[in-house]
């Protein structure tokens, strides 16, 4: 959560409004996946489950932003899978382009694959290295059997030039390419089938430093270009802020936070929240009105990030929260709005000052 980027040159995101979305393209109503933990080699029984997405809900609008950010281990990337049916959730809804696709067999989810694609986080594992890049490349084109009016070779030229490589590299291998480059043959993969919906798994949190503003920017023009939505998981509150146009805050299954990109880190309201916001380094101190710079106080949560196996009651959050009373360890809080389109769970949220 520490790092620094020049993206001045993203395009704008506009602001959303989670869950009022007329044109919502995606619809994610109280989602949750529990994974069973057994024990015994021959008479195995469920002594419990994992509670790794536990009851969440967003929207997102055609062509915007979703960024999902939290700690590791807090549901992001289950999240990420559950949306491309890579898993299947334990209950809850997932409505795509109106139609409810969370319970959807194999076979009748394959046609939507070519609409709801995914961006892994490693461009060193995600990619065959025994494969050309344009057998990676035009792989998705093979499988769903799609005929292009010039070849396959030619329409994987066109992908290679449209996320900035080179087209004669088509015959080179992936161990060819550095990290960024490989990321781009990923991304270009993505696009063979021209999804309306991407999900990008921590897509720069693998490059460098310098590499992660080309890809985000990269990733900003092809939305515009093909008019892409995206729900973007990251850890990193430098790379969110300048892709999504709303952001959902996750700790340990939940949503604790989802506001509209601008007014999120303006005023965050969850104490959460404010803590990931204070790791957040700035390139100038703020100023005071005399003129004096002000250092701004780092919020150290106590503790580790609790198990999923056992998660804390009622508010989760309550184990590590300086704000913690009687009433957050009975009694859990809802996601409710406290102002326009900014959503918050918290007994105590911050008064936004």
């Amino acid at each position: 959560m520490t790092s620094q980027m020049d993206t001045t040159s993203v395009v704008p995101q506009r602001p959303g409004n989670p869950h009022t979305h007329d044109d919502a393209l995606l619809v994610v109503d109280g989602l949750i996946k529990h994974f069973p933990v057994s024990r015994g080699v021959v008479f195995r029984h469920q002594v419990g489950v994992v509670q790794a997405v536990d009851g969440i809900s967003f929207s997102v609008a055609k062509g915007e932003t979703l960024g999902l950010v939290g700690e590791s281990g807090c549901g992001k990337t289950t999240t990420g899978r559950l949306l491309t049916r890579l898993l299947t959730p334990t209950s809850g809804s997932i409505r795509f382009d109106g139609q409810e696709i969370s319970k959807l067999s194999t076979g009748k989810m394959r046609p939507l694959r070519r609409d709801i694609q995914m961006i892994f986080q490693d461009p060193y594992s995600s990619l065959n290295p025994r494969h050309t890049v344009g057998t990676i490349v035009g792989a998705p084109l093979k499988l769903q059997k799609v005929q292009t009016e010039q070849g396959t070779k030619r329409a994987v030229q066109d992908l290679l030039s449209l996320v900035g490589l080179n087209p004669e590299h088509y015959n080179r291998y992936p161990h060819e390419f550095s990290g960024g480059q490989r990321q781009r043959i990923g991304i270009a993969r993505t696009l063979a089938l021209r999804p309306k919906v991407i999900v990008a798994d921590e897509p720069v949190s693998a490059l460098d430093v310098s590499i992660q503003a080309q890809i985000v920017n990269l990733l900003a023009d092809l939305q515009q270009t093909l008019h892409l939505s995206y729900v973007v998981i990251a850890h990193d509150l430098s790379v969110i802020r300048h892709i999504s146009a709303t952001i959902a805050v996750m700790y340990l299954g939940k949503i604790v936070e989802m506001a509209p990109r601008d007014q999120l880190y303006a005023t965050p309201r969850h104490p959460y929240t404010l803590a990931l916001m204070s790791a957040v380094p700035k390139p100038e101190p703020v100023r005071s009105d005399s003129g004096r710079r002000q250092r701004r106080e780092r919020i150290r949560l106590t503790g580790d990030v609790p198990s999923p196996l056992n998660p804390p009651p009622a508010c989760r959050f309550h184990t590590r929260c300086w704000k913690a009373q009687d009433i957050c360890r009975t009694v859990e809080p809802q996601l409710e709005a406290l102002a326009p389109a900014h959503q918050v769970a918290c007994h105590f949220p911050e008064n936004g000052l």
